[in-house]
């Protein structure tokens, strides 16, 4: 399952993505609510925790985005405004919890897993590019809408950026934030480069390749 904290407190952020990853959720963290909705354009959450009060946009605006654009995302507002006033305008927005600071974060896991056991209006749209068919939400690829492709994590997570970027040539920063927890990781190693190549091999009847852009990064083209 993926989340989205949107947190603009460092110190709070870290202690989010770390403790919900330890229970075991992949993460994407911002600062800003404009980078927010940079993320839930190109990736769908099943959960996004969101602060009220952010740079760029605040929280009940990521809010209304998600909203307008028909995303089934759950959404938890975390934030310190406590008045019934308060709750009310962020439920009306489009909320569909809303837990006040300071907090439990025992609770806050029991929240997330409450949003995840309601049914959503709609799923997230699959991506077809070439033979493949990406469903986010059972997080698979398949060929001709097929059985699943049989691809590790990382795989799935390089595939799923590429498909959603393409024909836009992808960075490896981009690359390695998006696929692995510590971006660090894979920078300055050659460990994109040996999931790309493993990845080439099992793409090799879907209609598309991996195109190496050279000082760029990488697109996923048709055939």
């Amino acid at each position: 399952m993926r989340v989205l904290v949107a947190e603009d407190d460092p110190g709070l952020r870290e202690v989010l993505v770390e403790g919900l990853q330890e229970a075991g959720y992949q993460v994407d963290a911002v600062q800003r609510g404009d980078d927010a909705v940079e993320q839930l354009k190109f990736y769908d959450y099943d959960v996004a925790v969101l602060d009220w009060r952010m740079p760029g946009l605040p929280g009940v605006e990521v809010v209304a985005w998600l909203r307008r654009h028909h995303r089934p995302t759950g959404i938890l507002m975390l934030t310190a405004r406590d008045t019934a006033a308060d709750r009310i305008f962020g439920l009306d927005a489009g909320a569909d919890d809303y837990l006040v600071k300071p907090f439990d974060f025992g609770e806050l896991v029991a929240r997330i897993r409450a949003l995840q056991r309601r049914p959503r209006g709609i799923d997230g749209a699959q991506v077809v590019r070439g033979r493949l068919s990406l469903d986010p939400a059972r997080r698979q690829v398949s060929l001709d809408r097929g059985p699943p492709l049989s691809l590790t994590l990382t795989e799935y997570n390089i595939l799923e950026l590429l498909m959603r970027r393409s024909p836009a040539v992808v960075s490896r920063k981009l690359i390695a934030e998006h696929a692995w927890q510590d971006e660090t990781e894979p920078l300055g190693s050659n460990a994109i480069d040996v999931q790309l190549s493993r990845m080439r091999g099992k793409l090799s009847e879907a209609g598309v390749r991996i195109v190496t852009v050279r000082g760029a990064g990488y697109r996923l083209e048709e055939v």
